[in-house]
């Protein structure tokens, strides 16, 4: 899985302060009970202090360590129930002041022996990812499960061959498969339809599972995309106060990219040259796309050139959307 730079960084600040907090609050209960009870606080001295002093002893003579390292740990079991004693005593349990840890295959480092993230640092990586993605979705109210089939008519659309909800029912499950088992084999797919059916729910649908998955995902709409390409090329003042080359490199090289409303920016030959190396490069590298848009695959073809048309048609599980726009019925039925 490729993890996303920004996101990583902001969920270690987030790691290390909670780890932080968790120290400061043991700090805070050990200076309590040692002014409570000194007692607690000369054991955790002597505890400290009595291997090194043994130890060196031991060697110092040239003897065998061993009976040493008997006499200490029944000396320290000691100390330690003499503590627990004076703890429970005092109304404190008796592991009050004990540094525990968290996540005992990290032992709370955040990273495993072999570099990779551990699973409880990928939790704040997903956590963050999310919230980041709530900001353009709505992560908490469109799931697969609240995902609704009432706006859809049963009627049959003789040009589909099928109904809008039959439509909708087969699109559910496609992206619910798609989701729930995401990998390195997935493949690609293709929204098209006209506005209001759907094509966004489900791509917030998506992006919801396949980060919680703990796989980078990047959801933007194509305008703001090509803008990030034009402010990195042009130099061009960019309103939304990010780093271009970042946010390319997140476009170019997340796990999955969804973009949505393709087609809505203005178009330029240099949008045309944009996402033309967006889908042969995400191709290449065989990462994931989802692409949302209100054009039909000629459409396509037409507005970004027929290389395009042919990576989408070869390389995209086309879903067409039909029906009436749920916005409108919505409003209709109050």
């Amino acid at each position: 899985m490729a993890q996303d730079a920004a996101v990583m960084s902001a969920a270690l600040r987030a790691f290390e302060a909670d780890r932080g907090r968790r120290q400061e609050e043991l700090d805070r209960r050990t200076q309590e009970v040692f002014r409570r009870l000194p007692r607690v606080a000369e054991i955790d001295r002597e505890l400290r202090g009595t291997v090194a002093k043994i130890m060196v002893s031991a060697f110092d003579r040239d003897t065998d360590p061993e009976p040493a390292l008997r006499a200490l740990e029944q000396h320290n079991l000691a100390l330690q129930r003499e503590r627990a004693e004076l703890l429970v005593g005092a109304g404190y349990p008796y592991d009050y002041i004990d540094e525990k840890v968290q996540c005992q295959l990290c032992q709370d480092r955040g990273f495993l022996r072999d570099g990779s993230p551990c699973r409880c640092l990928m939790a704040y990586y997903t956590r963050e990812q999310n919230r980041r993605l709530s900001k353009l979705l709505d992560l908490g109210g469109q799931s697969f499960d609240t995902f609704s089939f009432d706006w859809y008519s049963a009627d049959v659309w003789p040009e589909y061959g099928r109904s809008p909800l039959e439509n909708m029912e087969m699109i559910r499950e496609i992206c619910g498969n798609y989701a729930h088992t995401f990998g390195p084999r997935s493949g690609n797919l293709l929204f098209t339809g006209p506005p209001g059916l759907g094509k966004t729910f489900l791509s917030a649908c998506i992006a919801r599972e396949v980060s919680d998955l703990g796989f980078s995902v990047v959801y933007d709409t194509a305008a703001h995309v090509f803008h990030q390409f034009e402010s990195e090329k042009f130099g061009r003042e960019n309103p939304y106060e990010e780093d271009p080359d970042r946010e390319i490199n997140r476009y170019l090289n997340c796990d999955l990219l969804i973009m949505d409303d393709l087609g809505t920016e203005m178009l330029t030959s240099f949008v045309q040259a944009a996402f033309y190396r967006i889908v042969n490069d995400r191709l290449l590298s065989r990462r994931k796309t989802v692409l949302s848009t209100n054009l039909t695959v000629a459409e396509i073809g037409q507005r970004y050139g027929q290389a395009v048309r042919s990576r989408v048609e070869g390389e995209y599980q086309v879903l067409p959307f039909f029906g009436e726009d749920i916005r409108i019925l919505k409003r209709d039925r109050g």
